[in-house]
C-alpha cells in the first residue's frame, strides 16, 4: 500500500469507568471504519481511563480473554489495526501502562511503556521491550506520552525501519494551544531527525478523578514539517494520510536523511 489512511481519536476517558469506555470505543472504530481508515488509534489507558494515584489499583485490568477476543473479532473482520490502552494489571500485580495492537488477522501485541513519568513510577512498573509492527505495508512503533521525550527511543525505532511513530497521550492540564506548543518543540525534532511520520493524539474532558485533558491531535511528516493538527477540545475522530513516496523522497535525500550518515563506531545504540 503506497498511501494509508489513519484514524486519530481524541476521547473523553472516564477513569474507572471501563463499560463506558468501551462502549465510546467500539463506537469510534464502527465510524473510523466507515470513513475507510485503515490503522485506529486511541489515547493512551483510553480503556480504563488515566491516573497516576493510588486510584490505579481500583481500574487497572487484566488482559483477559474476553477483551482479546472483541477486539481480534473486530481488527479481522474489519480488516484494520486497532491501537486501544489500558491500565494493564499483569498475574504479578504489577500494573503498566499498555497499548494494545489488534492486527487484521486476528493476532496482538503489546506495547508497555518504557519511560514512566517520575509522578508515575511508585505504580507502574516501566516496560522494556521495543517492538515494532506492521499494517498494510508500514512499520510502525508506539511511544506513550512521556516516552516521547527520550530521543534515543525514537532513534532505536527508526533503526528498526520504523516508518511511524504513534504517540497516544493521556497529558493533562492547559489549553490546547498550550499543549500544542509543548508538544511541537520535541515532536517535530522526532520526526525530522530519524526521517519518519510522527502522529499524536490526547485524551480530553474530564475524567472523574481530578484531571482534565485539552484533547488534541497532529501529524508530522518525515521532514518534520507539521501536516496536520487540531486544537479541538470535543471528542472526535481525525483522519491524517501517510505516503511511501514521501517517506522515500525524504530517504533518497543525502542531506535531509541523516541516519544512514550516523557514527554508529561511537554509540552504543
Amino acid at each position: 500500500m503506497k498511501t494509508i489512511k489513519a484514524a486519530l481519536i481524541v476521547q473523553n476517558c472516564i477513569a474507572g469507568n471501563f463499560k463506558k469506555n468501551l462502549e465510546s470505543t467500539l463506537q469510534f472504530i464502527s465510524s473510523a471504519s466507515e470513513k475507510s481508515a485503515k490503522i485506529i488509534i486511541f489515547p493512551e489507558m483510553n480503556l480504563t481511563g488515566y491516573v497516576s494515584s493510588p486510584d490505579i489499583t481500583s481500574i487497572c485490568k487484566p488482559i483477559n480473554d474476553d477483551l482479546v477476543d472483541l477486539f481480534s473479532t473486530k481488527a479481522k473482520d474489519l480488516k484494520i489495526t486497532i491501537l486501544i490502552g489500558l491500565a494493564e494489571e499483569n498475574p504479578q500485580k504489577e500494573i503498566y501502562a499498555s497499548h494494545l495492537v489488534f492486527n487484521t488477522d486476528g493476532s496482538f501485541e503489546i506495547y508497555r511503556k518504557i519511560h514512566t513519568a517520575p509522578f508515575e513510577k511508585k505504580y507502574f512498573t516501566a516496560g522494556d521491550k521495543i517492538p515494532i509492527f506492521k499494517s498494510h505495508g508500514f512499520k510502525f512503533g508506539i511511544q506513550l506520552c512521556y516516552d516521547a521525550h527520550f530521543p534515543e527511543l525514537s532513534l532505536a525505532m527508526a533503526l528498526k525501519k520504523a516508518d511511524i511513530i504513534f504517540i497516544p497521550h493521556a497529558s493533562p492540564r492547559g489549553s490546547a494551544q498550550e499543549k500544542y506548543d509543548s508538544w511541537i518543540r520535541h515532536l517535530r525534532a522526532r520526526a525530522f531527525d530519524n526521517g519518519l511520520y510522527i502522529a499524536a493524539c490526547n485524551q480530553t474532558g474530564d475524567n472523574s478523578k481530578g484531571l482534565s485533558f485539552p484533547g488534541i491531535s497532529m501529524l508530522i511528516g518525515p521532514d518534520g514539517n507539521v501536516i496536520y493538527k487540531s486544537l479541538d477540545e470535543t471528542q472526535g475522530i481525525h483522519i491524517i494520510n501517510m505516503e511511501k513516496a514521501v517517506l522515500d523522497q525524504v530517504r533518497s535525500h543525502k542531506m535531509r536523511y541523516f541516519l544512514p550518515n550516523r557514527r554508529s563506531d561511537l554509540f552504543k545504540i
